[in-house]
């Protein structure tokens, strides 16, 4: 007869977990882990430092952010992941972020005359992390309008002419929008030899950031009585209340772009043909 009580169920350390305790272990690019508490398993494909968070990519290629620490299982063993330690100086890239060749150690360029205007603050950062070396290369500056209700005005008081062009990128230009009412108003009027507006058809450059590297299948439908933004983090379960709790959150999203391939391409040709409209050579006579 089998002895039913022949083992004690409090002998050993039964406050060991089943997979062990969890062990202190480098978050490195390429490890597949899993995320428990949100059963999400992907390859590590980018740590941020400053924001302490890795970002996972799945089988299909969907991204997702988890906080860096404790929570994850590698080769199903619990860990605590942490920034890897910085190694030496990297080699250096042979392609910029907006995929044009690198130029190592070019030095930056007097800026020319001609200027390229965003509507604010997010949209020059966006420019800036997938274009910057570029436009440092050609000596393009990039200048913020705080929107673009009096764009004629703000043209006008900058002075366009030859070897002084502007380049203009605008949000929601689609037709029957105000952005595409002044865009037609600036294009024929007398500034328009020496003006390009062209612009994205996202009711804000957040959107143009492409949605799965954030986890979603698409940016959520707003209603219309919500403020986009608000809206946007609301439905990601972020901080919404205040304006810091939206910079955090253009943080959180300008993160994951790392390259021209994190941007919808609605943008991408935008934003070059503007800086090939503003590094043209003056037109002779």
């Amino acid at each position: 007869m089998t002895n039913r009580y022949s083992s004690d169920v409090l002998a050993g350390d039964w406050r060991v977990p089943q997979r062990g305790r969890a062990t202190e272990a480098p978050a490195e690019l390429g490890a597949v882990v899993e995320e428990v508490t949100a059963d999400w398993v992907g390859a590590i494909v980018a740590v941020d430092r400053d924001l302490h968070t890795l970002t996972l990519e799945d089988r299909r290629g969907r991204r997702r952010t988890f906080p860096l620490g404790p929570g994850f299982l590698l080769e199903g063993k619990p860990v605590i992941l942490s920034a890897p330690l910085r190694a030496g100086a990297p080699a250096e890239p042979t392609r910029t972020a907006s995929g044009s060749v690198a130029v190592p150690d070019a030095p930056a360029r007097v800026a020319r005359a001609s200027r390229i205007f965003v509507e604010g603050r997010h949209d020059a950062e966006l420019v800036e992390r997938v274009w910057g070396d570029d436009l440092r290369v050609e000596g393009v500056v990039v200048e913020l309008l705080e929107g673009v209700d009096d764009l004629e005005a703000q043209l006008r008081a900058f002075g366009p002419g030859p070897g002084r062009r502007v380049g203009v990128l605008v949000d929601h230009l689609v037709r029957g929008s105000k952005e595409s009412r002044i865009a037609a108003a600036v294009a024929a009027s007398p500034l328009a030899r020496h003006v390009l507006v062209v612009g994205h058809p996202f009711i804000d450059i957040w959107a143009a950031v492409k949605p799965d590297r954030l986890g979603l299948r698409s940016w959520p439908d707003v209603p219309r009585t919500i403020e986009w933004k608000k809206g946007v983090c609301a439905h990601l379960g972020w901080p919404h209340e205040t304006q810091a709790d939206t910079a955090r959150a253009w943080k959180q999203i300008l993160s994951q772009v790392r390259s021209y391939d994190d941007c919808e391409p609605a943008l991408l040709g935008r934003v070059e043909e503007l800086i090939d409209f503003v590094t043209a050579e003056p037109e002779v006579g």
